[in-house]
């Protein structure tokens, strides 16, 4: 989890950083257009704010056909307005140059927000693939760590056992060979009697020793029958251990189950919220280039304009 925040957060930085260049593209291009395209020497309204007007300005009478001379020069009358027709063709030959203009600029701006647009799209798209792939291999490395450890318990639960038969096959082979070393051999095969010594029976001669009596034997029996028992009650509770011990493999195998399961629910929970925040981000982006848009060109002339600079003309 802390691996996913740290490569989400780099990627919320990628992002932020890649929106400020190109606001900061954005602002430059615009800078550039006015600086070529919307000059002040470029406007028509222009000669009335010009500070260099009285210089460029001709002398107040040229000659007797001199449009600027007065009614009382008798050469032009009030509502005379002799280059109404040329000047109307340049006013709309000029207007229709800055929309072909104004549209050309909006078609490259179109073009590049597509263009940039796309990239983004492709960024994204091939982000999301790496993310996707280094999960499956996340995934896998577990998926290949829970085998290994399962394989490797089973076959220590199988050593276990067989080191349990085998013990328990020379147990028994071993009491068989004494069973039967004791049923065969010269020590049973004689009258025990003989070896009692003059001291009491209690005192036994060693040299003539053949075996015991039926009393020693019964004892001996039980003995053994209480060491069986005893060996019976060992084995059980070995066996109650290893079930023990099983239990306790299933449970921990169950638990990292339960938790591979809650941190594939958690994958689909960031990955889920990383698709929701990027959408945001691109309807943010969206809605800021045409925020921009319309700034740059709120400022077209409207008919208000054209009627209040014809009148300022005449």
């Amino acid at each position: 989890l802390a691996h996913d925040m740290k490569k989400n957060d780099k990627l919320m930085c990628l992002l932020e950083e890649r929106q400020k260049n190109e606001v900061k593209d954005m602002n430059r291009a615009l800078n550039e257009f006015h600086k070529n395209f919307q000059k002040p020497e470029t406007r028509r309204e222009f000669d009335l704010n010009d500070p260099q007007a009285l210089k460029k300005d001709r002398p107040a009478r040229v000659s007797d056909t001199d449009p600027r001379c007065t009614i009382s020069g008798m050469q032009k009358f009030m509502g005379e307005d002799l280059n109404y027709d040329q000047r109307m063709k340049f006013q709309q030959e000029q207007l229709r140059e800055w929309s072909l203009q104004q549209q050309k600029d909006l078609k490259n701006a179109l073009a590049d927000q597509k263009l940039a647009d796309d990239l983004y799209d492709k960024f994204r798209i091939e982000l999301d693939r790496k993310i996707m792939e280094e999960q499956r291999k996340e995934e896998e490395s577990r998926r290949v760590v829970c085998t290994a450890t399962k394989d490797f318990n089973r076959i220590q639960v199988a050593e276990l056992d067989h080191k349990t038969e085998l013990e328990k096959a020379q147990k028994i082979k071993d009491d068989m060979d004494e069973i039967t070393f004791l049923l065969r051999g010269d020590l049973l095969s004689e009258n025990p009697d003989q070896a009692i010594g003059p001291m009491g029976k209690h005192h036994v001669l060693v040299d003539r020793w053949k075996g015991m009596n039926q009393e020693q034997l019964m004892a001996i029996r039980q003995f053994q029958k209480e060491q069986a028992l005893e060996n019976l009650r060992a084995r059980e509770q070995e066996r109650r251990r290893d079930a023990e011990w099983d239990r306790q493999r299933l449970q921990t195998a169950r638990a990292q189950l339960l938790c591979e399961r809650q941190q594939q629910r958690q994958n689909r929970v960031q990955r889920r919220d990383l698709d929701f925040v990027n959408a945001e981000l691109s309807q943010e982006q969206k809605a800021k280039n045409i925020y921009l848009k319309e700034e740059e060109y709120s400022n077209i002339p409207t008919d208000e304009f054209y009627a209040q600079f014809n009148t300022t003309t005449r």
